[in-house]
């Protein structure tokens, strides 16, 4: 069997056809774009938004947590739909709900319609994710091509979190905080008329009923985790809501798995999993996401508190880290990564963003953007392209057609409670640590500088650790699906 009967390819096409791929391309990448951003812009909105709705500081994360909560637990029953009943129509329906979502929170008068908007858009959006990285895979078979498809893919995925600081910054300044919701209107609509122009129909060759069992216990199981993981970051590790939902979390997905092993038509074929690349490059995007959302995260704080930085200011002071990622992100899955395979490219990538985590790790009072920041961000920006371009390319590479929707959810679920398990983590390390900086009799700002390079130097770890397990996972050499057919002929 071919690579393109593998994957549910077509014919070679024409030029016109190859045109008409990247335009699929452009409808892709804005709707991840709309899905990725979501999950940091409202950050910059929260206190406009406290102030305007009038709800307390304990509700706030509600905000976050709706939106990881409901994307994170829907997103394998998600990609199993867009599987069975057509990638295009759970495109489709995905942008248009999660348009809906976004025009109902930008309109919310209170805070419990706020948090049911941002509920829903992580509903639709788990059904938008894994449909639009399975049509990513499906459009481009070509190995170059998809290179490059990967590379612009996998950048944007990396910096749509930072995109999304510096548009939350935008609206929030110039227009108001509901504009961070109606924004995504514009790119719901363009994406939906793309999609209804240039995605054809492609439904399954059979139609298996849905296994129920798998819903129910991977729904429940990723709910359970994620809530707990949210709940850690508040009540701590050691309370005991937080340990009870985690050891559900765990249980579940356990009986999930074991499930899926008995089932006719199960959520997640394990012979997904069941692949050296693909397990190595999921351990990769695991420990990528976790590490990257703290550098998002409080070097936000860093630059606002520490800097003086506006909200816009802030933003704009992430953009050589975009720059930086797309160039690396780019480069590697159409240059590096057919040439060296992602036993170099990954691990290689994770210990470049490690050491650039480390740099900020070494931020204290009298450091300045130029000398402080900017180094360690430009660094963790190559090294977060290199790694998530090439994981993301390896571990969808080679997957079946009628698996690519559940593949695709199954990253796209990794990513979530990496950088969930990420947040609540680091975020009680940092905690921890100023809390030993005032006792010690440092004043507030020396002490949130501590939390902050604590939680930083946990990163750079989380980095390094993936360098090294996934350098042992991964497979030596450049695997037959990502090699050119030039490379393939001269073999």
């Amino acid at each position: 069997m071919t690579l393109s009967e593998a994957v549910g390819a077509p014919p070679p096409n024409t030029g016109d056809q190859s045109a008409k791929r990247w335009l699929i391309l452009a409808v892709i990448a804005l709707a991840q774009v709309m899905v990725i951003l979501d999950a940091t812009v409202v950050n910059i909105a929260l206190p406009s938004a406290q102030a305007d709705l009038l709800f307390d500081d304990s509700q706030r994360q509600w905000l976050v947590t709706g939106y990881a909560l409901s994307f994170g637990s829907l997103l394998l029953i998600g990609g199993r739909i867009a599987d069975l009943f057509g990638r295009r129509i759970a495109f489709l329906v995905g942008v248009v709900g999660f348009a809906v979502a976004s025009a109902v929170g930008g309109a919310a008068g209170s805070f419990e319609v706020l948090v049911g908007a941002r509920v829903g858009q992580g509903v639709f959006a788990a059904l938008l994710a894994p449909a639009a990285l399975s049509l990513l895979t499906t459009t481009f078979t070509d190995p170059v091509e998809r290179g490059k498809a990967f590379g612009i893919f996998g950048a944007i995925s990396g910096a749509g979190g930072a995109i999304g600081l510096l548009l939350g910054g935008v609206l929030t300044e110039y227009l108001d905080w509901r504009w961070c919701m109606y924004v995504n209107l514009v790119f719901a609509g363009v994406a939906f008329l793309g999609g209804i122009g240039l995605l054809k129909h492609s439904p399954s060759a059979e139609r298996p009923k849905l296994d129920l069992v798998g819903v129910a216990t991977a729904t429940a199981g990723m709910f359970a985790l994620v809530y707990g993981l949210a709940n850690a970051e508040q009540d701590g590790w050691g309370s005991a809501s937080t340990i009870s939902f985690l050891a559900a979390g765990v249980v579940l997905l356990v009986v999930f798995v074991y499930s899926q092993r008995r089932a006719a038509n199960p959520l997640l074929p394990l012979r997904i999993l069941a692949h050296r690349n693909r397990g190595g490059s999921f351990v990769a995007m695991f420990l990528l996401s976790a590490a990257m959302f703290v550098i998002f995260l409080f070097l936000t704080f860093y630059m606002q508190q520490n800097l003086r930085f506006g909200p816009v200011q802030s933003g704009v002071a992430f953009l050589p880290m975009i720059g930086a990622l797309m160039v690396s992100a780019t480069t590697a899955t159409t240059v590096l990564l057919p040439r060296v395979g992602p036993r170099v490219m990954v691990p290689l990538g994770m210990v470049a963003a490690g050491a650039g985590t480390a740099l900020l790790a070494l931020l204290d009072e009298t450091s300045t953007y130029a000398s402080g920041v900017l180094p360690g961000l430009i660094l963790s920006g190559l090294g977060i392209g290199l790694t998530m371009a090439s994981a993301m390319n390896v571990g969808i590479a080679g997957v079946a057609a009628q698996d690519s929707g559940a593949a695709s959810a199954a990253i796209n679920a990794i990513q979530q409670v990496g950088g969930s398990i990420g947040t609540a983590l680091f975020s009680t390390v940092a905690a921890n640590a100023v809390t030993a900086a005032l006792t010690d009799g440092a004043n507030p700002v020396s002490a949130a500088i501590s939390g902050y390079s604590a939680a930083f130097a946990w990163a750079a770890g989380a980095f390094v650790l993936g360098a090294v397990l996934s350098g042992l996972v991964l497979r030596p050499g450049v695997p037959e699906e990502l090699k050119s057919p030039q490379q393939v002929v001269h073999m």
